[in-house]
């Protein structure tokens, strides 16, 4: 067995299908193909099974792929240790994030960090849920995960930092009674047509607390992604209720914001796996400390 074969493996399985993930890797399918039969008799158990013109993993494939990972994950750790003997010169850092701590404080984390390190690929994984976080560092997948919770996290077997916790606003466009930086209470935007995201967030649990309430309110689209809600609110179709990660950003393009009195906090944790981090990972993880413990009020949306 060697990391090459493992890493075919884990294509074959992020791709769904050896053409897929022979195309993904720039080798020739019969290679990837033999590769896998060699892994499968050293092994002794089969790791696929075939589904039309795909695959999908066995079970004995599944109980493999996190050790998989983590092999991998080691082995980079060695050749980035190796190479950051004489300072991070190369190398990824992957992280898993939610959207809105994905706006901020990620944007302002991954500035810092490229100024420092400016040889260092910061590759962000979406996720839309903080177990779906949890699940892409637990698995391997990302050595460092940014969520977002209603309530402080404390996941088993895992690092966490909690980095900062952000406020809710209310993002519309000029003109409205929304006025920029002047508070609303929720009881405030009764009447407004409100854009939100699907049932289980935080962000939505306040939309439907307020539709419960205000007269006259109601959601008048609800999105997937929240990368659509600030283009929706800004082409006019209704106002939005986000963290205050979006600040700057809507900001910038034209919508006034106000902050939101009496609500809910979103907490924002970066997790990691003890003692599987790469110096890329690590200098990451370094920084958000200092920015968790500091900050930097230009910074600050």
């Amino acid at each position: 067995m060697d990391a090459r074969q493992l890493e075919y493996f884990l294509a074959i399985v992020e791709h769904g299908g050896f053409n897929r993930a022979a195309a993904a890797l720039h080798v020739a399918q019969p290679s990837l193909s033999q590769a896998m039969a060699n892994l499968e008799a050293e092994l002794g158990v089969a790791l696929f099974h075939r589904v039309g013109r795909g695959v999908v993993p066995t079970d004995a494939a599944r109980e493999l792929l996190e050790p998989s990972r983590r092999v991998l994950r080691d082995l980079a750790a060695v050749r980035d240790r190796a190479a950051g003997l004489a300072g991070l010169r190369s190398g990824t850092v992957e992280v898993g994030t939610m959207p809105s701590p994905g706006i901020e404080p990620l944007t302002t984390l991954i500035r810092r960090f490229t100024e420092v390190h400016p040889a260092v690929t910061v590759s962000t994984r979406a996720a839309f849920t903080p177990d779906e976080v949890l699940s892409l560092v637990r698995g391997g997948s990302c050595e460092l995960g940014l969520l977002g919770s209603a309530t402080p996290v404390h996941p088993s077997g895992l690092d966490v930092l909690h980095v900062e916790d952000q406020p809710f606003v209310v993002v519309a466009t000029p003109g409205g009674r929304i006025e920029d930086d002047v508070a609303i209470r929720p009881e405030d935007l009764a009447g407004q047509k409100l854009i939100a995201s699907r049932p289980g967030s935080l962000m939505r649990s306040l939309v439907d607390g307020i539709t419960a309430d205000g007269v006259g309110t109601r959601i008048v689209s609800v999105v997937d992604h929240r990368t659509s809600i600030l283009p929706l609110v800004l082409s006019g179709v209704g106002v939005a209720i986000l963290p205050s990660s979006w600040t700057r950003l809507a900001r910038r393009c034209g919508a006034v914001v106000a902050p939101v009195e009496h609500t809910a906090r979103l907490h924002v944790t970066m997790v990691s796996l003890p003692g599987h981090l790469t110096p890329g990972a690590r200098a990451l993880l370094k920084l958000t400390r200092a920015y968790a413990r500091r900050g930097d009020p230009a910074d600050r949306p």
